[in-house]
């Protein structure tokens, strides 16, 4: 299936838009969320074809929302990319373990995001 719909979620308004730009600079649909909570929310509503999703968030962290986007049969088979500052070996294994497809550490590149949705 190729990608066209990608939902960007982080709570820090500069990766937020940083990230959607690199996305719809690449030439995707970026939908935008601010929480676990509402990921979850656009993500039913809106069927994006990938999730870009922040790890560290108030309320609800990424690890959580990704379980229950996993737990979801409306959500379960949309992959998730972690983008997020934790980047140690086991912040991968958790990842991957919550559901995730992969994990892209903050600091990034736009190729480095752009070479993750081409290979999706």
């Amino acid at each position: 299936m190729a990608i066209k719909k990608i939902l960007v979620c982080d709570d820090s308004v500069t990766d937020l838009t940083k990230i959607k730009t690199i996305v719809e600079g690449a030439g995707y649909i970026a939908v935008t969320a601010s929480s676990g909570i509402e990921a979850i929310t656009r993500a039913k509503a809106d069927k994006p074809d990938l999730i870009l999703l922040d790890v560290i968030m108030p309320e609800m962290d990424g690890f959580e929302a990704c379980r229950k986007l996993r737990q979801d049969p409306e959500t379960k088979q949309i992959p998730v990319i972690f983008v997020t500052s934790k980047n140690q070996k086991a912040d991968r294994v958790w990842a991957q373990m919550q559901g995730a497809q992969d994990l892209i550490s903050k600091p990034y590149n736009p190729e480095q995001i752009i070479e993750k949705l081409r290979a999706a």
